[in-house]
Protein backbone atom coordinates (compact mmCIF):
# COMPACT_ATOMS: atom_id res chain seq x y z
CA UNK A 1 0.00 0.00 0.00
CA UNK A 2 1.34 3.43 -0.99
CA UNK A 3 2.20 5.60 1.98
CA UNK A 4 0.49 8.96 2.30
CA UNK A 5 2.58 12.03 1.54
CA UNK A 6 3.58 14.33 4.39
CA UNK A 7 4.04 18.07 4.14
CA UNK A 8 7.39 18.55 5.84
CA UNK A 9 8.75 21.96 6.77
CA UNK A 10 12.49 22.58 6.50
CA UNK A 11 13.60 23.73 9.95
CA UNK A 12 17.31 24.00 9.19
CA UNK A 13 19.63 23.75 6.21
CA UNK A 14 23.42 23.58 6.24
CA UNK A 15 25.94 23.32 3.42
CA UNK A 16 28.69 20.77 4.12
CA UNK A 17 31.08 21.06 1.20
CA UNK A 18 29.38 19.35 -1.74
CA UNK A 19 26.58 18.04 0.48
CA UNK A 20 23.41 19.64 1.85
CA UNK A 21 22.14 18.77 5.35
CA UNK A 22 18.43 19.40 6.00
CA UNK A 23 16.33 18.82 9.09
CA UNK A 24 12.60 18.41 8.46
CA UNK A 25 9.52 18.45 10.64
CA UNK A 26 7.83 15.20 9.65
CA UNK A 27 4.47 14.95 11.42
CA UNK A 28 4.06 11.41 12.74
CA UNK A 29 6.20 9.85 9.98
CA UNK A 30 8.81 8.37 12.32
CA UNK A 31 6.24 7.13 14.84
CA UNK A 32 4.20 5.36 12.16
CA UNK A 33 6.77 4.05 9.65
CA UNK A 34 10.24 3.74 11.23
CA UNK A 35 11.52 0.17 11.42
CA UNK A 36 15.33 0.27 11.62
CA UNK A 37 18.08 2.62 10.35
CA UNK A 38 18.80 2.46 6.63
CA UNK A 39 15.41 3.54 5.30
CA UNK A 40 14.90 6.41 2.86
CA UNK A 41 12.32 9.04 1.94
CA UNK A 42 10.84 10.00 -1.41
CA UNK A 43 10.83 13.76 -2.00
CA UNK A 44 8.93 15.56 -4.75
CA UNK A 45 11.43 17.90 -6.37
CA UNK A 46 9.66 20.60 -8.41
CA UNK A 47 6.28 20.65 -10.12
CA UNK A 48 7.60 19.84 -13.59
CA UNK A 49 9.63 16.76 -12.66
CA UNK A 50 7.90 13.42 -13.13
CA UNK A 51 9.77 11.34 -10.58
CA UNK A 52 10.30 11.84 -6.89
CA UNK A 53 13.88 11.58 -5.66
CA UNK A 54 14.89 8.90 -3.14
CA UNK A 55 17.01 10.47 -0.38
CA UNK A 56 18.63 8.52 2.44
CA UNK A 57 17.75 9.33 6.03
CA UNK A 58 20.70 10.43 8.13
CA UNK A 59 18.84 10.35 11.44
CA UNK A 60 15.29 10.56 12.73
CA UNK A 61 13.55 11.08 16.04
CA UNK A 62 10.07 10.63 17.44
CA UNK A 63 8.83 13.85 19.01
CA UNK A 64 5.72 15.81 19.86
CA UNK A 65 4.01 17.50 18.15
CA UNK A 66 6.26 16.84 15.13
CA UNK A 67 8.74 14.03 14.48
CA UNK A 68 12.02 15.21 12.95
CA UNK A 69 14.30 13.67 10.40
CA UNK A 70 17.58 14.73 8.82
CA UNK A 71 18.61 14.08 5.23
CA UNK A 72 21.96 14.61 3.54
CA UNK A 73 22.36 14.66 -0.23
CA UNK A 74 24.60 15.89 -3.04
CA UNK A 75 23.42 17.65 -6.19
CA UNK A 76 23.47 15.03 -8.93
CA UNK A 77 20.78 16.21 -11.32
CA UNK A 78 17.87 18.53 -11.89
CA UNK A 79 15.81 17.18 -8.99
CA UNK A 80 18.47 17.47 -6.30
CA UNK A 81 19.53 20.86 -7.71
CA UNK A 82 15.97 22.07 -7.11
CA UNK A 83 15.96 20.57 -3.62
CA UNK A 84 19.27 22.22 -2.74
CA UNK A 85 17.71 25.64 -3.44
CA UNK A 86 14.94 25.18 -0.87
CA UNK A 87 15.35 27.14 2.35
CA UNK A 88 14.29 27.15 5.99
CA UNK A 89 10.52 27.54 6.23
CA UNK A 90 9.83 25.97 2.83
CA UNK A 91 7.59 22.89 2.71
CA UNK A 92 8.45 19.64 0.95
CA UNK A 93 6.16 16.84 -0.22
CA UNK A 94 7.66 13.68 1.31
CA UNK A 95 6.75 9.98 1.25
CA UNK A 96 8.30 7.79 3.91
CA UNK A 97 9.82 6.21 5.68
CA UNK A 98 10.45 3.61 2.93
CA UNK A 99 12.55 0.54 2.29
CA UNK A 100 14.04 -2.29 4.29
CA UNK A 101 16.76 -1.05 6.61
CA UNK A 102 19.54 -2.84 8.47
CA UNK A 103 18.64 -5.79 10.68
CA UNK A 104 19.79 -4.43 14.02
CA UNK A 105 19.17 -4.71 17.74
CA UNK A 106 19.42 -1.66 19.98
CA UNK A 107 21.66 -3.54 22.40
CA UNK A 108 23.89 -4.75 19.55
CA UNK A 109 27.45 -3.76 18.72
CA UNK A 110 28.23 -3.14 15.06
CA UNK A 111 31.12 -2.13 12.83
CA UNK A 112 29.70 0.71 10.72
CA UNK A 113 31.41 1.45 7.40
CA UNK A 114 30.49 4.41 5.21
CA UNK A 115 32.01 5.84 2.06
CA UNK A 116 31.33 9.33 0.68
CA UNK A 117 27.62 10.12 0.54
CA UNK A 118 27.10 6.64 2.03
CA UNK A 119 28.35 8.01 5.36
CA UNK A 120 25.15 9.84 6.47
CA UNK A 121 22.89 6.74 6.73
CA UNK A 122 25.39 5.17 9.11
CA UNK A 123 24.78 7.94 11.63
CA UNK A 124 21.31 6.56 12.31
CA UNK A 125 22.92 3.18 13.03
CA UNK A 126 25.32 4.81 15.48
CA UNK A 127 22.49 6.55 17.32
CA UNK A 128 20.37 3.39 17.37
CA UNK A 129 23.01 1.45 19.32
CA UNK A 130 23.66 4.14 21.89
CA UNK A 131 27.39 4.62 21.47
CA UNK A 132 28.41 0.93 21.43
CA UNK A 133 29.35 0.73 17.75
CA UNK A 134 32.56 1.58 15.89
CA UNK A 135 32.60 3.66 12.70
CA UNK A 136 35.05 3.51 9.80
CA UNK A 137 34.44 6.37 7.37
CA UNK A 138 35.99 6.94 3.96
CA UNK A 139 36.26 10.13 1.90
CA UNK A 140 38.18 11.32 -1.13
CA UNK A 141 39.95 14.02 0.89
CA UNK A 142 39.82 16.07 4.09
CA UNK A 143 37.66 18.66 2.29
CA UNK A 144 35.03 15.99 1.51
CA UNK A 145 34.74 14.73 5.10
CA UNK A 146 31.34 15.26 6.74
CA UNK A 147 29.63 14.50 10.07
CA UNK A 148 32.84 13.50 11.84
CA UNK A 149 31.95 15.31 15.08
CA UNK A 150 28.56 13.57 15.13
CA UNK A 151 30.13 10.13 14.79
CA UNK A 152 32.75 10.90 17.44
CA UNK A 153 29.96 11.84 19.84
CA UNK A 154 27.81 8.80 18.99
CA UNK A 155 30.33 5.95 18.56
CA UNK A 156 32.76 4.16 20.85
CA UNK A 157 35.51 4.64 18.25
CA UNK A 158 35.89 6.34 14.86
CA UNK A 159 38.54 5.77 12.18
CA UNK A 160 38.84 7.76 8.94
CA UNK A 161 40.42 6.94 5.60
CA UNK A 162 40.98 9.30 2.68
CA UNK A 163 41.98 8.47 -0.87
CA UNK A 164 44.71 11.13 -0.86
CA UNK A 165 45.91 10.70 2.72
CA UNK A 166 44.95 14.24 3.74
CA UNK A 167 43.01 12.94 6.77
CA UNK A 168 43.49 9.73 8.71
CA UNK A 169 44.60 6.56 6.96
CA UNK A 170 45.91 6.91 3.41
CA UNK A 171 43.87 4.38 1.48
CA UNK A 172 40.50 2.67 1.42
CA UNK A 173 38.17 1.66 4.22
CA UNK A 174 38.46 -2.09 3.62
CA UNK A 175 42.04 -2.00 4.92
CA UNK A 176 40.82 -0.41 8.16
CA UNK A 177 38.01 -2.97 8.37
CA UNK A 178 40.58 -5.77 8.20
CA UNK A 179 42.74 -4.08 10.86
CA UNK A 180 39.76 -3.67 13.19
CA UNK A 181 38.46 -7.22 12.75
CA UNK A 182 41.96 -8.58 13.25
CA UNK A 183 41.92 -6.95 16.69
CA UNK A 184 38.27 -7.49 17.55
CA UNK A 185 35.79 -9.84 15.91
CA UNK A 186 33.12 -9.45 18.62
CA UNK A 187 30.77 -7.45 16.41
CA UNK A 188 27.24 -8.61 15.70
CA UNK A 189 27.71 -7.56 12.07
CA UNK A 190 29.46 -5.23 9.68
CA UNK A 191 27.01 -2.67 8.25
CA UNK A 192 28.11 -0.74 5.17
CA UNK A 193 26.85 1.91 2.77
CA UNK A 194 28.73 3.43 -0.16
CA UNK A 195 29.83 2.81 -3.75
CA UNK A 196 29.51 -0.76 -5.00
CA UNK A 197 33.30 -1.38 -5.31
CA UNK A 198 33.69 -0.35 -1.66
CA UNK A 199 30.81 -2.59 -0.58
CA UNK A 200 32.32 -5.54 -2.43
CA UNK A 201 35.68 -5.04 -0.69
CA UNK A 202 34.09 -4.62 2.73
CA UNK A 203 31.94 -7.74 2.23
CA UNK A 204 35.06 -9.70 1.30
CA UNK A 205 36.87 -8.45 4.41
CA UNK A 206 33.97 -9.35 6.70
CA UNK A 207 33.72 -12.83 5.19
CA UNK A 208 37.44 -13.35 5.73
CA UNK A 209 36.96 -12.87 9.48
CA UNK A 210 33.66 -14.71 9.70
CA UNK A 211 31.58 -11.65 10.64
CA UNK A 212 28.11 -11.23 9.05
CA UNK A 213 27.81 -8.27 6.69
CA UNK A 214 24.86 -6.22 5.48
CA UNK A 215 25.17 -3.68 2.67
CA UNK A 216 23.01 -0.73 1.69
CA UNK A 217 23.12 -0.33 -2.08
CA UNK A 218 21.14 2.91 -2.18
CA UNK A 219 23.69 4.62 -4.42
CA UNK A 220 22.14 2.69 -7.31
CA UNK A 221 18.59 3.96 -6.81
CA UNK A 222 17.07 6.08 -9.55
CA UNK A 223 13.32 6.60 -9.40
CA UNK A 224 12.85 4.91 -6.03
CA UNK A 225 9.70 2.98 -7.05
CA UNK A 226 11.02 0.21 -9.29
CA UNK A 227 10.01 1.87 -12.56
CA UNK A 228 13.34 2.86 -14.10
CA UNK A 229 15.17 -0.47 -13.48
CA UNK A 230 18.43 1.39 -12.79
CA UNK A 231 18.71 -0.32 -9.42
CA UNK A 232 18.19 -3.91 -10.64
CA UNK A 233 20.76 -6.00 -8.75
CA UNK A 234 21.64 -9.62 -9.58
CA UNK A 235 21.68 -12.09 -6.68
CA UNK A 236 23.77 -15.23 -6.36
CA UNK A 237 20.66 -17.41 -6.63
CA UNK A 238 20.00 -16.09 -10.14
CA UNK A 239 17.20 -13.72 -9.20
CA UNK A 240 17.22 -9.98 -9.72
CA UNK A 241 16.13 -7.64 -6.95
CA UNK A 242 15.44 -3.93 -7.00
CA UNK A 243 17.26 -1.82 -4.45
CA UNK A 244 14.34 0.57 -3.98
CA UNK A 245 11.67 -2.11 -3.51
CA UNK A 246 13.55 -5.07 -2.00
CA UNK A 247 16.32 -3.12 -0.23
CA UNK A 248 18.15 -0.89 0.00
CA UNK A 249 19.81 -3.25 2.50
CA UNK A 250 20.81 -6.81 1.60
CA UNK A 251 22.88 -9.52 3.21
CA UNK A 252 26.25 -9.25 1.49
CA UNK A 253 26.52 -12.98 0.84
CA UNK A 254 23.32 -12.87 -1.24
CA UNK A 255 24.65 -10.32 -3.75
CA UNK A 256 26.36 -11.44 -6.97
CA UNK A 257 29.30 -9.05 -6.78
CA UNK A 258 30.77 -10.18 -10.09
CA UNK A 259 27.62 -9.63 -12.19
Amino acid sequence: MMKAAHKCKIVSKTRMGDAVYMVLEAGDMVRTSFTTPGQFVHIKCGDGLLLRRPISVCSCQEDEPEDTLAVVFEVRGEGTAWLAERNEGDTLDVLGLLGNGFHMEREGRYLLVGGGIGVPPMRGCAQYTGGRSTAILGFRSREKAILLDCFRDECAKVAVATDDGSLGYHGFVDALVCQELERDRAYDAVLACGPKPMLKSVAKAAARFGVPCQVSMEERMGCGVGACLVCATPMKDGTVKHVCKDGPVFNAEEVDWDA
